[in-house]
């Protein structure tokens, strides 16, 4: 089985990707930059040059490939909207899956996506499952909710540098799962009869609201965090604002998500039917706690290595540093 992975240079493609590779499959991987894929060549990944935005870059891709795996997303440093990566793009990709009679398609998309129709990423996540759905290519759509390793970002490494921690509105409690653990679903569905046509939540073991995690990093760190709170009325605000420039219609939409991560709706579900089906083992599953006490022990470490470090070259200097005589030398 050759694999076709979508997005493989992300958080969660990269994981995708190795997973698969670890497993066996014979994997290729569409990307936009070769130089900014080049580990994945030493993964043992074959390179191929295309873009979503791009549909006739897909057909040369997808020759003699057997199932797609697409962790494709727009991200905040692109040029290109919202609507051009995850609607447009993801549309192309899909029509020409089918068109290269693609055995396989595994779609992620967001946990209650149809919940917030206001929302542009919620509203395309849930037409593009539509759209898929009524394709009549074999699929499987996982559902998630965050990521654990963008906590390190937004909450660990503040706390660690002493910078503000931003908390916007009533905190929405969100089940993160850390993305080698997203990889493994992806990859089973592959080889699980029981998954086709279906759509599953993937989610971590509990829900955790921003004060807990900050909590926890607090606890981990032994530093206090500087929490800043921003109105989520201010924000509704600037949206408004922005929305008046052309420059700025992808910065809004990407801020129109803040009103699920401050709605204080839980984004959780339960998993474990879903363990069942896929044939995986819960207790195997990274906790938040397990995840962030990894981080912050192995960045204490470093810390305190850096700083002794830092004192042997500090003494090794005054070693090395003669004394100035004194001349005692009088008339």
């Amino acid at each position: 089985m050759t694999l076709l992975i979508v997005g493989a240079t992300g958080t969660l493609g990269r994981q995708v990707a190795r997973r698969a590779i670890d497993e066996g499959y014979k994997v290729r991987c569409l990307v936009r930059s070769a130089k900014k894929a080049a580990f994945l060549k030493e993964w043992g990944a074959e390179l191929v040059r295309g873009d979503l935005c791009d549909p006739q870059s897909l057909t040369g891709a997808l020759e003699g490939v057997t199932a797609v795996i697409d962790a494709a997303t727009s991200r905040a440093t692109d040029s290109l909207t919202i609507k051009q990566v995850d609607w447009d793009g993801q549309v192309a990709l899909i029509q020409a899956a089918k068109a290269a009679s693609i055995e396989r398609f595994i779609f992620f998309s967001i946990l209650d996506a149809d919940k917030y129709p206001e929302v542009p990423l919620m509203e395309i996540k849930r037409c593009t499952e539509l759209f898929l759905a009524e394709s009549g290519i074999n699929y499987t759509i996982l559902r998630l909710a965050g990521f654990m390793q963008g906590l390190i970002g937004q909450y660990g490494i503040p706390i660690l540098e002493g910078q503000p921690v931003w908390v916007t509105g009533n905190s929405s409690p969100i089940a993160y799962m850390d993305t080698q653990d997203i990889a493994k679903f992806a990859i089973r569905a592959l080889s699980v009869p029981e998954t086709e046509k279906q759509a599953f939540p993937v989610v971590g073991t509990r829900a955790w609201s921003a004060e807990e995690i900050i909590s926890l990093c607090e606890r981990l760190s032994g530093k206090e965090a500087r929490i800043t709170r921003m109105p989520i009325n201010l924000l509704r605000s600037v949206r408004r604002i922005i929305r008046f420039f052309q420059w700025g219609w992808n910065v809004a939409d990407r801020l129109e998500f803040t009103e699920v991560l401050a709605s204080g709706k839980p984004l959780n579900a339960p998993m474990d039917e879903v363990y069942k089906v896929f044939g995986l083992d819960q207790q195997q599953t990274t906790t938040l706690e397990s995840y962030l006490q990894e981080y912050f022990s192995r960045i204490m470490k470093k810390l305190k290595e850096l700083d002794y470090e830092k004192n042997q070259t500090k003494k090794e200097k005054t070693k090395k540093t003669p004394f100035k005589k004194v001349n005692s030398n009088s008339q």
